[in-house]
């Protein structure tokens, strides 16, 4: 039986490139400095707030995602659609949560919230 290729294709090695031949490196390093790559680093452990197709709204601290758009929030809460009578309830606390990307209508990041990013240029 033949399947779309083996999982290890899709790994990232965020090691060091002790070992390993020059063409590995610059292929590991082209995705390690890709643009969209970047951003997502940049929005590790901010506050992420995800409007779902059934109406309801999680915020947590972003963790990670995956080539499916599959995101995981940390200390996530769960906030309900308030009623026709404008009535809200409590959020429900979900702790460690998946959010499937066909599930996921749009995304907002806290930018107060990310953790600050250390000086680029300060060693070179």
């Amino acid at each position: 039986m033949k399947t779309g290729g083996d999982f290890r294709d899709h790994l990232v090695d965020l090691t060091d490139h002790v070992n390993k031949p020059d063409s590995n490196i610059d292929k590991q390093s082209q995705r390690k400095s890709s643009p969209g790559r970047m951003k997502l680093e940049k929005w590790l452990h901010s506050s992420m707030k995800i409007e779902m197709t059934d109406g309801r709204t999680l915020v947590g601290s972003f963790v990670c995602t995956d080539r499916d758009n599959n995101i995981i929030l940390g200390s996530c809460t769960e906030h309900l659609r308030p009623d026709e009578d404008g009535r809200e309830e409590e959020p429900r606390v979900l702790g460690l949560a998946m959010i499937p990307g066909r599930h996921i209508i749009s995304i907002c990041i806290d930018e107060a919230s990310q953790p600050p990013q250390p000086p680029t240029n300060m060693y070179t």
